[in-house]
């Protein structure tokens, strides 16, 4: 089993406010040829994807006032809302998750951005980070 990190979400409250830095300083833009991919909506999230080598940054702007991502930025404010390792079978890594007791967001996979087979595990049970795990 070789696990990776496959992205960091990062909730913010302009995707157009915070992908200056992102093109300004460090030359990166979404879309085809930028470092990135296009926007795409999910989970009531705008959200835009750049890719720094193996991993990518998830730009997370709500959409929607009642969407996981708002409700995090009125509380929290803007920051690292996830991160996503990659495992090369979700399903048995939630399947080992039940039987660890670990408290689970979905308890069976969804289709995520990109239409990747994804699943969050509660931050109650993983030390208060909201970890997402993918194929």
């Amino acid at each position: 089993m070789n696990p990776a990190v496959a992205h960091i979400g990062i909730a913010v409250p302009s995707i157009t406010e915070a992908l200056r830095f992102y093109r300004d300083v460090l030359g990166l833009s979404p879309g085809p040829g930028g470092g990135g991919g296009g926007a795409e909506a999910v989970d009531g999230a705008k959200i835009v994807s750049l890719h720094f080598g193996d991993v990518d940054v998830e730009l997370l702007e709500p959409n929607d006032p009642a969407s996981p991502v708002a409700k995090f930025l009125a509380k929290r404010g803007p920051g690292i809302h996830h991160v996503c390792y990659r495992v090369p079978d979700l399903d048995a890594a939630l399947a080992r998750c039940r039987a660890a007791g670990y408290q689970l967001v979905d308890e069976t996979p969804r289709r995520g951005a990109g239409g990747r087979r994804i699943a969050f595990l509660h931050p109650k049970a993983t030390n208060g980070i909201l970890l997402e795990l993918t194929e």
